[in-house]
């Protein structure tokens, strides 16, 4: 099966043991940027994709890549060394430099030693993309425990921070950071209230970094998606909402993380976007959001 999931084409039921794995999905997510052509908008340029073994990650990686661009990407656990490895193949069938990095960058050291080795590795570091996330659904409030929402801040946006912070350096005049935010950091979501909560965070940490390093020549923008079809969802929700994810936005569907990728290119690179700092893309299925 090879359709996104939708109304017409559902996928099976299915669960996996977080934090999943792209091989055992069905159906497979479009995540490789197989027919996305480069244009050299990020020749010579070196990349920090975080959670970039998988999902919205890989597929940012390698559109990076094919764009000219050298890339270093974490991830957290054994269980993504293969989705690891597979990204890193594809960015170096590309003609780039790859770098992985097996960390959990809950703990601010962490976050530190992998900017320090991208640079080390890469020479330099151009672009930060701060995209590793967490979420761990709930039926009510009252499940939501201490420890739950400090991993949750701790994976979501913490580690934004100390990534960011460490990246500056590094990062130069021209260079760029995106952060991942969520539809449900613009809205809300009553299952994954400390998720929806951190992608808030996101959002107000993009606005205020914007800011804040205006003067060094460094834009800071988001990209909040809707329903995307990566390895977090058969992982941490149950298989009947797997069954109809996504079909609840105006395209009935979940995004492939392909057609994500694209806002991350748009604004990492300078030439498409260099009147852009503090913004927020929301690719979100025909969804409009008032405000």
């Amino acid at each position: 099966m090879s359709s996104t999931p939708s109304a017409e084409h559902p996928p099976p039921a299915q669960e996996q043991q977080y934090p999943g794995r792209t091989g055992d999905m069905d159906p497979k997510p479009r995540d490789e940027m197989r027919d996305y052509q480069g244009s050299g908008l990020l020749a010579g340029q070196r990349a920090l994709v975080t959670g970039g073994d998988s999902g919205i990650g890989r597929a940012v990686a390698i559109a990076f890549a094919k764009e000219g661009a050298d890339v270093a990407i974490t991830y957290l656990s054994e269980k993504e060394d293969e989705d690891a490895r597979h990204t890193a193949e594809l960015i170096r069938q590309a003609g780039r430099q790859c770098v992985t990095m097996r960390s959990d960058l809950a703990v601010e050291e962490n976050c530190q030693q992998a900017v320090d080795r991208t640079v080390g590795e890469l020479g330099g570091l151009d672009l930060l993309v701060n995209n590793v996330a967490t979420q761990s659904p709930v039926k009510d409030l009252s499940e939501l425990t201490s420890e739950q929402w400090d991993r949750t801040f701790k994976v979501n946006i913490y580690s934004y921070f100390w990534t960011t912070k460490a990246a500056l350096d590094h990062l130069t005049d021209g260079g760029a950071i995106i952060n991942t935010a969520s539809i449900n950091g613009l809205r809300g979501n009553k299952s994954l209230i400390d998720y929806s909560a951190t992608k808030g965070a996101v959002l107000a940490l993009t606005y205020s970094l914007a800011q804040s390093l205006k003067d060094r020549g460094i834009r800071v923008n988001s990209v909040a998606p809707g329903p995307v079809w990566t390895p977090l969802i058969p992982s941490t929700f149950e298989g009947e909402k797997v069954g109809s994810f996504g079909q609840q936005v105006p395209m009935e569907r979940a995004a492939h993380p392909d057609e994500i990728a694209p806002s991350f290119v748009f604004f990492a690179s300078g030439r498409l976007s260099s009147y852009y700092s503090g913004e927020v893309l929301a690719p979100i299925g025909g969804e409009t959001l008032p405000g």
